[in-house]
């Protein structure tokens, strides 16, 4: 047995992203609740400067996009998302853990709207960021966690592009 090398099974790989995903879900599901049971529809509610919660509906997919499609257009099409990132996770290597953290939160993310789709007929949204004279589009933490693994993904494939350039010279 010396001299081997001990690799990782791919249930000790599985279950820490899975317990992720589902946290990410839990997470975004209890503060969705909070917002639908505790703020008010469509006032703005300050937090701090450029920061406030506004409680809204989203009845499209990003930014409001596709708002005229049947809900049952838009849970197809984002369980065609899912399946994909799936898709794309499973064929990463088990090395690249960045881009696995980045897969695990866009699925999270993308879940936990998936399910107010599915329940509500619209995805709860409810972070502004604004000025007198702007405002971003209102988000929600489940947006976050995918912006942030798709953020992941793009720096694991930097690296990996510089660490491959690296072993070539």
């Amino acid at each position: 047995m010396s001299g081997s090398v001990k690799t990782p099974s791919a249930l000790s790989r599985i279950v820490p992203m899975l317990s992720l995903v589902t946290g990410a879900v839990a997470l975004d599901q209890l503060i969705k609740w909070l917002v639908e049971t505790r703020l008010p529809f469509h006032e703005l509610v300050p937090v701090m400067p450029m920061f406030a919660l506004y409680r809204t509906w989203n009845e499209g997919i990003a930014f409001s996009l596709l708002k005229g499609l049947p809900d049952s257009g838009l849970l197809a099409l984002t369980a065609v998302v899912i399946v994909f990132v799936l898709y794309l996770w499973w064929r990463t290597p088990s090395d690249r853990g960045i881009a696995h953290l980045g897969f695990a939160l866009i699925i999270g993310g993308a879940l936990g709207n998936l399910i107010d789709r599915a329940v509500y007929g619209h995805v709860v949204d409810y972070i502004l960021f604004h000025t007198e004279s702007w405002s971003f589009a209102v988000f929600n933490l489940a947006d976050s966690f995918i912006s942030i693994g798709a953020g992941l993904i793009v720096l694991d494939e930097v690296i990996a592009t510089l660490r491959e350039r690296k072993n070539r010279t």
